[in-house]
């Protein structure tokens, strides 16, 4: 027992090294981004700054230098999946989705007085730009899963894919607007239209929901 509860420390605290390790980095990239603007920052700049190597800088972001400032990509997805699939008993699929996307431009991190300066380095660098839209479309699939699973209809299904494509969308559409919350809302509100009445159109043979979504879908 008393091996198993060191084993078990031992692994808690090199993850949390691993994980301040990461952040470190990630913290160091963004300053000198921000200092002197994403192209003019190296790679190798980077990992001396916050006392790693390079090939160590990479362990942590293989995916490169653009990952740097978007370090949360896990944590996004697995959010906006639980919003569909822990949603309270007898909210609309609609309804979880808006609620999840105002609250992510309405989060502590976006009242941190840097955040400002954050949005502006990635609307002025085209690479940025592209990498923080394809880094949100990446999670299409996983949502279109949630989406069909709860609301019965099959995986793989377009209407569950187009509709997961268009609400990943909405945060691109969103951040260019001076109020990002009122254009979550009204861009949600002609989406769940028509998601909704997609999936409860009725079968004009059977009178029943197409598919059989959930009442709550």
């Amino acid at each position: 027992m008393a091996e198993t509860i060191d084993r078990a420390g031992t692994g808690g605290r090199r993850e949390r090294k691993k994980a301040a390790t990461r952040q470190a980095i990630a913290d160091t990239a963004l300053r000198l981004f921000l200092e002197r603007g994403y192209e003019q920052v190296g790679v190798r700049e980077i990992a001396e700054e916050a006392d790693v190597s390079v090939s160590t800088l990479f362990n942590y972001f293989p995916q490169g230098k653009e990952a740097l400032v978007f370090d949360e990509d896990a944590r996004n997805e697995t959010a906006l999946v639980r919003a569909v699939t822990d949603r309270p008993p007898g909210q609309a699929i609609p309804h979880a989705l808006r609620a999840h996307l105002t609250g992510f431009v309405d989060s502590a991190h976006t009242r941190d007085p840097r955040f400002a300066d954050f949005q502006r380095l990635i609307h002025e660098t085209p690479a940025l730009r592209e990498y923080s839209r394809a880094m949100w479309l990446r999670h299409e699939h996983a949502l279109a899963r949630a989406l069909a699973d709860q609301s019965g209809r099959p995986d793989g299904d377009l209407i569950c894919a187009a509709y997961a494509r268009f609400t990943l969308e909405i945060l691109a559409f969103a951040g260019s607007r001076p109020d990002p919350a009122a254009a979550i809302d009204q861009a949600c509100l002609l989406l769940d239209q028509g998601w909704t009445a997609t999936v409860t159109q009725h079968d004009p043979e059977s009178g029943r929901p197409a598919n059989a979504p959930s009442p709550t879908a």
